[in-house]
């Protein structure tokens, strides 16, 4: 695959189109079976609450990687992430309601950054229930 975005045709301040992902229980059993991570802080909420926590949360990466979703579908590849890294902020809290929860996630072109390399950085904003769960979230991508 090849980035279908070019690097010419952006300019800082691009918006990327916004997408939201909703997360329920089942999700969060899904990702535990994949990534191996069964910590119950993501499974059982008698144990979340009783570590301190509102409920059950999502893992850290299942929401840091729902956020660069956004990236890779408006480049066309994700191997045109060449940086990605975000600070954890505030959870996702995902309630047993049949609903769960919804992370909400937009994106702008804040520079570009090589003219011979193509490469930008985009910001990225996550908000779940009106709360920002992901800080100083950026990628720098490689366009066409």
């Amino acid at each position: 695959m090849a980035a279908k975005i070019s690097y010419d045709d952006v300019e800082v301040g691009t918006e990327l189109p916004a997408r939201s992902f909703p997360v329920n229980r089942a999700t969060l059993v899904q990702y535990a079976g994949a990534s191996g991570d069964f910590n119950p802080i993501h499974w059982n909420e008698k144990f979340a609450k009783e570590v301190g926590l509102p409920d059950v949360i999502a893992h850290g990466m299942f929401t840091m990687a729902s956020a660069i979703r956004v990236v890779t579908d408006w480049v066309g590849d994700p191997g045109a992430v060449v940086d990605y890294g975000v600070r954890f902020t505030k959870p996702v809290v995902v309630p047993n309601d049949g609903t769960g929860a919804l992370i909400e996630v937009s994106a702008k072109v804040a520079a570009k950054l090589d003219d011979d390399e193509r490469t930008v950085r985009v910001d990225v904003t996550a908000v779940s229930a009106g709360q920002k769960v992901l800080g100083m979230s950026r990628a720098v991508v490689r366009l066409a």
